[in-house]
């Protein structure tokens, strides 16, 4: 029976589903985590590129420019040109920083995002570290104590007679593993059943050594000084 109630015990440990849900939780902040990460990367790829291209365009203007500013082999219509060039860069320029911009807020929030997830990552994976060493802990007692009780019993076992164990098995096989349980003031531990009068006075009448059971759940009874009988 206390095996039983270890290994209920040990099913149940409140940690189990502690450690399952942090699992959850941590699987979903990196999952969250690669994702703003690959913002993060692809607006700042793309920031370098929006500067590249104001570079290539305030390049182009300043040759332009030069070529105004001195007017060396430059004709009438060649400098109507180079005005028109000159003013329609300028506005491509401001364009593309206004693009700049956009994009370097973009970055600055995807890596502020970046940045808190990796902190919730970070925290989930100490709290789940300390659940699993806590679950670990927990289960780690009851399976020693369970291997005590699995140990008492082979030698308990040993010396009982086979058509006893035999009946015992069959029993605690139909009672989902309690074939035997103690009599305690004329009470079934097992069913939690009361007995009545009449098998109270079965009982009394039987010898020390006779197996008894308890007709309402059919369990070996085991009797001791406080059984009540």
């Amino acid at each position: 029976m206390r095996l039983s109630q270890l290994a209920h015990k040990r099913k149940s440990l409140p940690e189990h589903a502690e450690v399952d849900s942090l699992t959850k939780d941590l699987a979903s902040q990196r999952d969250l985590l690669v994702a703003a990460q690959t913002q993060a990367s692809d607006a700042a790829r793309e920031q370098t590129k929006a500067e590249q291209d104001v570079d290539q365009v305030r390049q182009r203007a300043a040759r332009d420019q030069q070529r105004l500013d001195s007017g060396a082999g430059v004709s009438a219509r060649d400098l109507a040109n180079l005005q028109s060039e000159v003013v329609s860069l300028a506005k491509r320029q401001s364009d593309l920083e206004d693009v700049v911009l956009e994009v370097m807020e973009r970055l600055e929030a995807a890596t502020e995002r970046v940045t808190g997830i990796t902190g919730r990552v970070s925290a989930l994976e100490t709290e789940l570290t300390d659940a699993t060493a806590r679950r670990d802990a927990a289960t780690g007692e009851i399976d020693d104590e369970a291997a005590k009780i699995a140990k008492d019993r082979e030698v308990i076992v040993g010396s009982m007679p086979a058509d006893l164990m035999a009946l015992y098995e069959k029993i605690r096989v139909k009672q989902g593993g309690v074939g035997a349980a103690r009599l305690y003031q004329r009470r079934c531990e097992g069913c939690r059943l009361e007995l009545d009068m009449a098998e109270v006075n079965e009982i009394k009448a039987a010898a020390r050594n006779q197996v008894v059971r308890h007709e309402n759940c059919g369990r070996i009874l085991v009797r001791a000084a406080d059984s009540g009988i």
